[in-house]
């Protein structure tokens, strides 16, 4: 997950393979057990199974206060955790404290190393707990969210990543789609990069690398999944990229895995959202056909939803490296 100062969303670029027959994916592969998620998924046979993996997407999907990346390492951990906190916020927000002997579980914390936290399962009432709200004591129940400025700022923050959004009216069946703009084409756009000391607005004019057309006839909700999924194309590494270092150049992938890597950043997004998209009946369709599901990163997949929910968010700052 990027952090402020931090350059890229992925965290190592990677070296140039050559030979015959050598594509970015292959040697994205070829480093792939440098990271902890895909060492564990390309090594194992746990998550490769459909229903493992459903059961994953649905699990991290109910659970929107943790990053993607933190919800897989509490499966990972403690498949059967619920709701869990630092054992300050249970003591202090819910009059809890953490029983003897239970196991601490690690997830990562934001702009430092590492957090314990315990599961709502390893902690007891004191004489002061108060009545645990509706996500703790049912994680699990439907709640159903709307689209609301998240599509705005999905938009207006792929501009710091070299991304134009254009809204044309298509036909029924077209949705979106992404691609690099023209290498004889220099176009620029306007990106607000935040407020001054005056709390007047600040813009600054960054180049656009690629165009992601939306069919401006779709509904808001329809519109922002189509923008999650291009997006996600463009962060899992399918389309190159402009630098190693901002996010992994995998093309060369088979059609099967991109599409399947793209539509579980759309779920995972949209879910956590509560907002409805054709990304479940896809992914349901395929794990109910299929016994294994494609080779795919799930490192890609996790950091890449991640990044797209902070979009999603509000205004974020102008990279450094615009250039």
């Amino acid at each position: 997950m990027e952090q402020a100062g931090q350059v890229s969303i992925f965290d190592d670029g990677l070296e140039e393979e050559h030979g015959s027959g050598a594509t970015p994916a292959r040697a994205w592969d070829r480093d792939s057990a440098k990271r902890a998620l895909d060492d564990l998924f390309t090594n194992t046979l746990y998550y490769k199974s459909s229903r493992r993996y459903d059961e994953l997407l649905k699990y991290m999907a109910h659970f929107p206060a943790y990053s993607p990346y933190n919800a897989m390492l509490l499966h990972v951990q403690m498949p059967g955790a619920s709701y869990v906190a630092p054992p300050h916020r249970w003591i202090h927000k819910f009059g809890r404290r953490i029983k003897a002997g239970a196991r601490p579980l690690v997830i990562l914390q934001p702009m430092g190393p590492v957090m314990f936290v315990f599961d709502v399962s390893d902690t007891e009432p004191t004489e002061h707990a108060r009545p645990l709200p509706p996500e703790v004591e049912k994680p699990f129940e439907v709640r159903r969210g709307f689209v609301g400025e998240k599509l705005e700022w999905v938009s207006e923050n792929a501009k710091r990543y070299g991304v134009r959004v254009n809204n044309v009216p298509e036909g029924s069946q077209s949705a979106g789609s992404i691609g690099p703009i023209a290498e004889d084409v220099k176009a620029k756009q306007i990106f607000k990069a935040g407020r001054d000391r005056q709390r007047k607005p600040v813009f600054i004019i960054v180049p656009v690398r690629y165009d992601l057309v939306v069919n401006k006839n779709m509904s808001r909700e329809a519109r922002y999944a189509t923008i999650v999924h291009e997006l996600a194309h463009l962060y899992c590494g399918h389309l190159g990229t402009p630098n190693n270092k901002w996010w992994p150049d995998r093309r060369g992938l088979e059609e099967k895995t991109r599409e399947f890597e793209a539509e579980s950043v759309t779920y995972l997004v949209s879910s956590r959202f509560g907002i409805e998209n054709p990304s479940a009946k896809y992914l349901a369709d395929y794990l109910g056909e299929q016994e294994k599901i494609p080779p795919i990163s799930l490192e890609c997949v996790l950091k890449s939803a991640g990044l797209i929910e902070k979009m999603s968010l509000g205004q974020m700052k102008p990279r450094k490296d615009t250039r």
